[in-house]
């Protein structure tokens, strides 16, 4: 660990929760220097929904390199990059009857945002954009405007503008659609909130806490940009490829946003790989104004075509996805009904769940328990007070069961040795004191 604490920058973060030398990777497994294995419930922060070296995905990936395969490429048109484009037009688009053209932004999902914040601006000819509370977006200067946990807002060094902040869907309380507050300040000409060029949603918020949108409030959210004539942006970086049990989250609402974010797990392997979908009439780019200099990762491209022939040719796995989600569903359940004092409570949806733990010191020592059993997972949310399940989509009944059981016995003996649970703050509570 010398060589990591002599050089390495102070910014590291998971090293931080997890501080073992990692060497090897398999499927839903880890296992450090030392030989000793982890099972994976971070998988890249939903990089891996594949698994780790995916036997797939490498041998293709082995291939191209040994045939001297066009790794760098800028925005040329290459093999890899059209065998990709049509793999993902034929069985993703098409199927859903989905007609978008696809940019290839910088490599990471902030990339991606950035691009899809400066079309719709362009576009649209407005500059505010809303974005929703507990949102995350990247950390990049614009994305970074969007997002809205202060830990990240705070190390941007100067004054964060361009988006106005409006309630998520439940964030008021179950009763409140929330759709209609937007509906209501885009409506009135002394709301003070600019006449937005776009929203900005994830239909699961995953850093800001597993918050998972209902279908009727993404539906409504979709009117209401219709109404007035803004552009709909779904960040589905995080939550897309898969982890809601559809390739897309959005699905299930039935809904078509104007412009859609992936990065994450949409190469397959882990390579970094992103992209924006773009509705046609909205692809109004000038030759080179948005560009860089990673754009064209061919070896994503080789292993995001190996994944969508494998995973998304027909429907089994998508419904296998969500046969695991119902387990998942299930099993945090009945944790949360035995644990916490009735202060516990499940959250998410198909492979994207976590447990809200009320305390983010609760949170943290439930993970650092199981880690210590052999279980590698995060919490998430403004106070870290969620546990946060992203195994990989891919890992077996008996691993996924396995992985469940070491959280299980780590939140029964933090609950045990910490006694009473806090209760979350109900700030809607007419009998709540205000200190």
């Amino acid at each position: 660990m010398k060589i990591f604490d002599e050089i390495e920058s102070e910014v590291q973060s998971y090293a931080r929760s997890f501080p073992r030398v990692f060497h090897r990777a398999q499927g839903e497994f880890l296992y450090d220097e030392e030989g000793n294995e982890y099972l994976d419930f971070l998988a890249g922060a939903g990089t891996l929904n594949y698994g780790h070296n995916n036997p797939l995905f490498k041998q293709k990936l082995l291939e191209y390199i040994e045939h001297d395969g066009i790794t760098h490429g800028l925005d040329l048109h290459t093999r890899a990059k059209g065998e990709f484009l049509e793999a993902f037009n034929e069985k993703i688009l098409k199927p859903r009857s989905m007609n978008y053209v696809v940019q290839f932004t910088g490599p990471t999902g902030t990339n991606s945002v950035e691009a899809a914040l400066k079309l719709a601006r362009n576009v649209t000819g407005r500059h505010n954009i809303i974005a929703f509370t507990n949102g995350f977006h990247g950390v990049s200067l614009g994305a970074l405007a969007t997002t809205g946990n202060s830990h990240h807002r705070n190390a941007a060094g100067i004054n964060l503008c361009g988006a106005s902040r409006v309630p998520y869907d439940a964030y008021l309380g179950d009763d409140i659609d929330t759709t209609g507050y937007l509906d209501k300040v885009l409506s009135d000409s002394s709301s003070g909130v600019d006449k937005p060029a776009a929203v900005i949603v994830e239909c699961v918020q995953g850093e800001g806490g597993i918050n998972a949108a209902s279908l009727e409030w993404l539906q409504n959210l979709d009117k209401v940009c219709k109404k007035h004539e803004v552009l709909l942006i779904v960040d589905d970086i995080q939550a897309g490829c898969g982890r809601t049990g559809t390739f897309f989250s959005f699905e299930e609402a039935g809904i078509k946003p104007d412009i859609i974010t992936l990065s994450k797990s949409l190469s397959g392997y882990g390579l970094p790989f992103a992209v924006v979908l773009i509705s046609p009439k909205l692809d109004q780019w000038k030759p080179g104004e948005h560009n860089g200099t990673f754009r064209g990762n061919n070896l994503a491209f080789v292993t995001a075509k190996a994944a969508i022939d494998h995973y998304w040719s027909n429907d089994h796995f998508a419904a296998d996805v969500r046969r695991k989600g119902a387990y998942i569903s299930r099993r945090l359940e009945e944790i949360v009904d035995k644990y916490g004092n009735g202060n516990f409570t499940t959250r998410g949806r198909g492979m994207f769940q976590g447990i809200n733990c009320i305390n983010g010191e609760l949170a943290g020592a439930i993970t650092h328990r199981a880690f210590r059993n052999g279980l590698i997972i995060e919490t998430s949310g403004a106070d870290d007070q969620v546990v946060k399940l992203l195994c990989p989509l891919v890992i077996s009944d008996d691993n996924l069961k396995k992985g469940i059981d070491i959280l299980e016995q780590a939140i029964r003996e933090i609950c045990a040795e910490n006694g009473a649970v806090p209760a979350e703050i109900d700030y809607f509570d007419d009998e709540r004191e205000i200190a």
